[in-house]
């Protein structure tokens, strides 16, 4: 069975994407700030309504978008033009978009950002318009940024009389620094007595080892809160960004569940290096129906009355495979367990049937989850 392991082990790591020589490997140690952000230190959404000019007759059609259309008057009385019929506003080089941003941490006045811009009506493509000053809104309420430009659009569409094409999404784009920031979001370190640490994944195990590495590095000035929180401690006159660099710069070894993860429509199985099965026995075997066709032609014979006519043949063969048992032996590592399911011979989706068997056995000790 040993040798037999280590011929499929190469095979099942090609099945899985990995490399023979990855496994088993232990977790390498990461910086803190790769795993951990600081609390408050994040970005905020940004998002508002505005309008695209200067479509080539891609834009929203006002009959079917009857805001686009409110809008533009509103935006036309506001620039002095007004008394505008409905029959009078008939363009399609407009279309109402909803823009988007992520506003930096300590992101100042005059500082630009990017923009997502995103028709709202049923206009067919954006290329080649230009943004009118939008403003971006906070979940306040509060104006942070105001957003203008030329767009940038990676898809595009084409229509004929009787065919069409569309490559990628010709109604979303985007403006590179295309808002510029004119308002600050108030938040003072110096002013701080403490720091807390979140985890983006939560783990007592890890949440311990960067506390240790904390007060290893600075003194015991590091608790644990929570699985997901280590709140820092700070003296006063403390340079609080410099204490922060020299924090996140920290190296610890994160820890994580035994979990295994199942993508069903692709037939991606990733499994973790604390994956451990009970011993179980598992076959894997069934039947193989092959159906044949073939036409033949059945034609008269010479100097008689006949129809020449096409007969199909059918040959349908049935393959019975044999059935046979190949022991998982338990509590072993990654590449065991992955050893012995590529020893049966089993494709993908006949793995994810078995680890779904295994744990249902209540031999599988990880989290089986199917995305």
């Amino acid at each position: 069975m040993a040798r037999r392991f280590c011929r499929a082990w190469p095979l099942l790591c090609l099945a899985l994407g990995l490399s023979p020589a990855l496994a088993p490997m232990a977790r390498a140690e990461v910086r803190i700030k790769d795993i951990a952000q600081f609390e408050g230190v994040r970005e905020n959404q940004l998002v508002g309504y505005g309008l695209v000019v200067g479509l080539n007759g891609t834009g929203d059609s006002l009959r079917n978008s009857p805001f686009t259309e409110r809008s533009i008057e509103g935006m036309l009385e506001r620039l002095g033009v007004g008394n505008l019929t409905d029959e009078q506003m008939r363009t399609q080089n407009t279309a109402a978009v909803m823009v988007t941003a992520m506003l930096p941490p300590f992101a100042r006045r005059g500082s630009t950002i990017d923009v997502v811009v995103s028709s709202l009506g049923d206009a067919s493509s954006l290329r080649g318009g230009t943004l009118i000053v939008t403003p971006l809104t906070g979940a306040d309420g509060e104006v942070y940024a105001v957003s203008q430009g030329p767009i940038a659009v990676a898809g595009y569409a084409a229509q004929g009389a009787n065919a069409s094409i569309v490559e990628g999404v010709p109604t979303v784009a985007r403006i590179e620094n295309g808002a510029t920031v004119e308002n600050e979001i108030d938040f003072d370190l110096s002013t701080m007595n403490s720091i807390r640490i979140a985890l983006r994944t939560p783990d007592f195990t890890t949440a311990k080892r960067v506390e240790q590495a904390i007060n290893a590095h600075l003194g015991g000035i590091a608790t644990t809160l929570d699985s997901g929180t280590v709140e820092v401690r700070s003296a006063a006159k403390v340079d609080i960004p410099g204490m922060l660099a020299e924090i996140e710069g920290l190296r610890v070894q994160p820890d994580a569940i035994a979990k295994v993860v199942i993508d069903a429509r692709s037939g991606t199985i990733v499994i973790g290096s604390e994956v451990r099965i009970a011993e179980v026995a598992v076959s894997q075997g069934g039947l193989t129906v092959i159906v044949k066709e073939e036409i033949e032609v059945s034609q008269p014979e010479p100097i008689s009355i006949g129809n020449t006519v096409v007969v199909p043949q059918t040959e349908v063969t049935v393959e019975e495979q044999e059935a046979q048992f190949s022991i998982l032996e338990g509590d072993v590592s990654l590449q065991r367990l992955v050893d012995g399911l590529n020893a049966i011979g089993v494709t993908a989706s006949q793995t994810i049937s078995i680890l779904q068997a295994i744990k249902a056995a209540g031999a599988l000790h990880a989290d089986l989850e199917i995305i």
